[in-house]
């Protein structure tokens, strides 16, 4: 039995062209791209996410792009054109634990909210506190709440797959992910349903189970 809970373990197929940008800004490893594969994994204890970077820097072929270690949790970020090398990157860390996919944590929507008309007061609120794009008057803003945290970055690609909106916000590592969305507010429902619907179908055990 490893001494590891597996909290989050989920691929990123192909990055979108907002999500990869917005992680260059505030990734300290190597910068992704646009058209990448990414693993995002999240464990705790925190300390142990130095081994977890280690296995997959050394078993294949994939460049760090973030390593999150907090009081409680780790967090890391590897990518690759090469799907491949970023499956195999998660099954040699699952290996090594003596864990499976199945041991992650069902992501659990905490908090959805759509904002339609945003005033003009507000959306400058918003855009402090973003590294993103811009929050304008009028448009819709959408915020998502998901535990564990590491589920975040999944869940804005999928939306930015899903339509046309404005990725604000993108925070992946705490005791809860936060995805902000600007956009019409048909673009930004679109995106709402397909983060949901992505969310829900991730499998893995129930949160204290």
């Amino acid at each position: 039995m490893s001494d590891v809970e597996l909290r989050t373990y989920t691929y990123i197929d192909v990055f979108q062209p907002q999500v990869a940008s917005f992680l260059a800004t505030v990734a300290r490893g190597f910068l992704p791209t646009e058209g990448q594969a990414a693993l995002i994994m999240e464990i705790a204890p925190g300390m142990g996410i130095n081994r977890v970077m280690d296995i997959a820097l050394k078993r294949t072929d994939v460049r760090p792009g973030m390593m999150v270690v907090e009081r409680v949790f780790g967090m890391l970020e590897v990518h690759s054109f090469d799907q491949g090398e970023v499956r195999a990157a998660g099954e040699a860390i699952l290996d090594a634990l003596e864990l499976t996919q199945e041991e992650r944590l069902k992501p659990t929507v905490k908090t959805t909210q759509v904002i339609t008309g945003v005033d003009a007061h507000h959306s400058m609120l918003v855009n402090r506190m973003r590294h993103g794009n811009f929050l304008l008057s009028g448009e819709a803003f959408y915020i998502l709440e998901v535990h564990p945290a590491g589920y975040a970055v999944f869940a804005a690609n999928e939306a930015e797959k899903a339509a046309e909106v404005e990725v604000l916000e993108i925070l992946a590592f705490g005791a809860f992910g936060r995805v902000f969305l600007g956009g019409t507010e048909s673009n930004i429902q679109e995106a709402a349903s397909a983060v949901e619907n992505a969310l829900a179908a991730v499998t893995g055990r129930v949160s204290g189970s």
